[in-house]
Formats: structure tokens, C-alpha cells, sequence
């Protein structure tokens, strides 16, 4: 008996080393090489080329033009008929951090307290989550995770320092696959003069007086001087004290590349005065600041010109927040802040609508956007306002090769992706809603 088990085990034993070994080879094969020809290429980069070709080496692009050579033994895929774009880039969403926002057990965009710069998203990522593959079923290639963001996935923003937000590819099996940037950007939702609240105890409105209302933000406002301050200080300790007299803390720690204008501050605020308040102090404190929300972006755009800030726009087709608003207020602002020289980009802001980043920004272009910017706002802007346009945003030799092979204009809703590449691996667009919708349509009558 006993000499039954121990074969057994053996055998199991050597399986999984077979295993192992199998997979260490197939991991040091050489990666394919890929060649798309005779398509249209989009490189945002110069002018497009009507009959080209796109090398793909070792997941990154290896050359693009019109007479490029192919490489013996590269997998052609011809793309007669056929456009090549940049990959889309979601400016700003929980990808993977959030995943049926209804269960709080699977949201996992926000820590407890107000203050939590060390708070990294990739480190709560989750690369299984099954928004990606419907995600990137549209187009789109990379995303920034953002924690404590807000949006309808993650049932409300929280905490003033939300903490560090990651650009990712939207394919991999764990997050060092996946991994663009691990940090790209310290999240800062701006604190509002707030004089009335929802109590959802009681189902009520609560009111309070402004004076009130202002002691509380002016506290808050002190408060996060007070962490930048501190931060400063912490940086002139380290490295000058022994363990006896020196003790490491994370949360400064975090804050120094913020402090030292490495690591920009992704500032959520919607209305003017909010914005006005957080430029005047990010100026003060020497910090980089991109704008996230903008809702009343246009009403300071020649301040955020003058200042240089940078605005991540909410979804064109999001409700108004005054209710004297012109109902298209979202969608001509885009292009107000174009002809004022206002850099921007489009978040999705949330999982469940990322699909129709394109569309968003589509919106805009039929409300006075060029459209070679609304292209932009969702491919090389981003790419740029987060420092990652040396990787990502353009069809480049030395570029990351996300890159996405269409039937048409990939901001039109009836364009479909025929190819789709990340980090240069040919990747799936199967996902879940196309299985439901390939297994309800296909089905008989009367079954």
C-alpha cells in the first residue's frame, strides 16, 4: 500500500516538474513577430499612411511606414481595407479595482481615513476582473486605476489623499504583465465648502450654516498643508539618523515625489471657485496639478492655460450639475477649451461605461471638437499629461505596441476592432457580454 502511494506521488511529482519545464521552454521561445500590411495607419505622429505597414518585434513597434520590409518569418496579417490606430487610453477609472459595485466585498477603490498617500492601486488590482476583456473588446489598450476616483463603480469618492493611481495594459495574467507605470499620479480630491449633505440615515437633507461650512474646508485645507509640510521635513531626515533617531514613515515617504514636483497631483473639482482654490494652492506649494472632473473647467480656462494644468474631462454625456445649465454644457465645453489652448483628455471615470470612451469623445466633435483632437484626447494627450508618451499614444518605432486594427473610425459606435494588439501580443476580444449576445441571438425560436 504504502509502496502504491509513494509511485503515486511520484508520478505526480514528476508530471508537475514536466509541467514546469514545459512551460519554462515555451517561455523562452522567441517571441512572434508581427507584420500588418497594406492598411490605412493613424500614427498621430505625422500624417497617415494610406498603404502601410506596421513591424511588431519583441512587443514593441520595430518600424511603420509605406515601404517597410518584412521580416522572414513574421506572421502577416493582411489589413487590406483595414485601419491602424494607437490604442484608446481611459484617462481615469477603477479597472480592476472595482468589480460589482453593489458588493462591497469586490470594491476595493478606497482605504478608511483621509489621508492615504501610500496607498498604491496596482498593489488591489485585479487581473481577472471581467471588465477588461469587454473593455478592451473597444479599443481601448491601457487605463489609469485611480483609487478613491468616485464614479458610478465605486459608490463615492473617499478621503482627501486617495492615494497613488497606476497606468496598466488591459491584458495580462498578473499585474506585472499588466504593469505601464505603478505610480503615475497622487490622487487629491479637493475639499468643498459643503453646506448641505444627504443623510441616508433619515433620508433627508441636512443644512448647514456657510460659516460653518468654511471652517470645516479651511480645516481640511490646514490639514493637507500641514501633511506637504511634514513630507518636506521627513525629506531632509532621511538619510541623517541613525534607527535610534529615526523612524520611517511610509505615508511621508509617499509624498516626497509630490513635494519635489516629480509625481504630479491628479486634483479632483468640478465647480470654479473649487478649481480656483486648488490651482492658487498647488501654485503655492510648487505642486504639478492636472485637473480631474472640470465640470466648470471653461469658467477659469484662461487661469488653467496661464497655469499650465492639464484637465481629464467626465464622460460628455454626464448629467448636468446646475440645473441652469444648457443641456449640452458637457458637450461644448471640450472644444471651448481647445480654442482657449486647454490641454485635455476624456475619462471614462468608472468601469461599466469605459466601452464607449470613443463615443464620448465623438460627442464632442459633433458640438464644434476637431475631430484630429478628440482622436488625441483619447490616445497621445493622455500619453502626455501622464508622462507616458515615450511608451504609449503614437505609432512609433521604439513605441509599446498597443495597437488596434479597425474597420473604420474607432470613435464611431458601428466600428468594430478586428485586431488587437498589447504589449505587442496578438490578444482576444472575447468576453463575456459578446458570449450572451452570440448565445441569445443565435438561439431557435421556441426553445
Amino acid at each position: 500500500m504504502k509502496i502504491a502511494i509513494y509511485a503515486a506521488f511520484r508520478l505526480a511529482a514528476l508530471g508537475v516538474a514536466s509541467l514546469v519545464i514545459s512551460l519554462a521552454a515555451s517561455a523562452q521561445e522567441k517571441p512572434i513577430t508581427y507584420a500588418i500590411t497594406h492598411a490605412k495607419i493613424f500614427t498621430l505622429s505625422g500624417a497617415p499612411i494610406e498603404d502601410g505597414t506596421v513591424i511588431i518585434r519583441d512587443g514593441k513597434i520595430s518600424a511603420v511606414g509605406a515601404n517597410v520590409e518584412v521580416p522572414a518569418g513574421s506572421q502577416t496579417i493582411d489589413s487590406k481595407g483595414l485601419q491602424v490606430y494607437p490604442g484608446l487610453f481611459d484617462s481615469i477609472t477603477q479597472m480592476g479595482l472595482s468589480e460589482i459595485s453593489a458588493v462591497s466585498a469586490t470594491v476595493d477603490t478606497s482605504e478608511t481615513g483621509s489621508f492615504n498617500p501610500d496607498v498604491v492601486a496596482a498593489e488591489a488590482i485585479l487581473p481577472s476582473s471581467q471588465h477588461i476583456p469587454v473593455t478592451r473588446a473597444a479599443g481601448i489598450t491601457e487605463v489609469l486605476a485611480v483609487p478613491a476616483s468616485g464614479g458610478f463603480d465605486s459608490g463615492g469618492a473617499s478621503g482627501i489623499l486617495g492615494g497613488q493611481a497606476s497606468a496598466i495594459h488591459l491584458a495580462g495574467w498578473t499585474i506585472n504583465d499588466m504593469l505601464l507605470r505603478k505610480s503615475v499620479a497622487m490622487v487629491l480630491n479637493w475639499p468643498e465648502i459643503e453646506t448641505q449633505s444627504f443623510d441616508f440615515s433619515t433620508f433627508t437633507i441636512k443644512r448647514k450654516p456657510y460659516s460653518e461650512a468654511k471652517q470645516e474646508y479651511e480645516k481640511h485645507v490646514t490639514e493637507l498643508t500641514d501633511w506637504l509640510d511634514r513630507a518636506r521635513h521627513y525629506a531632509l531626515a532621511v538619510g541623517h539618523g541613525g534607527r535610534a533617531d529615526f523612524q520611517r514613515d511610509l505615508k511621508l515617504e509617499a509624498l516626497i515625489p509630490v513635494t519635489r514636483g516629480e509625481l504630479p497631483v491628479l486634483v479632483f473639482a468640478d465647480k470654479a471657485r473649487d478649481i480656483r482654490n486648488a490651482v492658487e494652492f498647488c501654485d503655492k506649494q510648487k505642486l504639478k496639478m492636472i485637473l480631474a472632473g472640470g465640470s466648470e473647467a471653461y469658467k477659469v480656462k484662461d487661469l488653467l492655460r496661464s497655469k499650465a494644468v492639464s484637465v481629464i474631462l467626465r464622460p460628455t454625456l454626464t448629467d448636468l450639475t446646475d440645473e441652469d445649465d444648457p443641456y449640452d454644457r458637457f458637450l461644448t465645453q471640450p472644444a471651448e477649451l481647445s480654442a482657449a489652448g486647454v490641454r485635455f483628455a476624456f475619462g471614462s471615470f468608472d468601469n461599466s461605461f469605459a466601452r464607449r470612451l470613443g463615443q464620448q469623445a465623438a460627442n464632442a466633435v459633433s458640438h464644434g471638437l476637431l475631430y484630429e483632437e478628440a482622436l488625441k484626447a483619447v490616445t497621445l494627450y493622455p500619453a502626455q499629461i501622464f508622462n507616458l508618451a515615450d511608451q504609449v499614444g503614437t505609432l512609433e518605432p521604439g513605441r509599446v505596441a498597443n495597437i488596434i486594427v479597425t474597420t473604420g473610425d474607432p470613435l464611431e459606435l458601428t466600428t468594430d476592432v478586428r485586431y488587437l494588439f498589447i504589449n505587442g501580443q496578438l490578444t482576444s476580444t472575447d468576453n463575456n457580454q459578446k458570449a450572451l449576445f452570440e448565445k441569445y441571438s443565435n438561439r431557435r425560436k421556441g426553445e
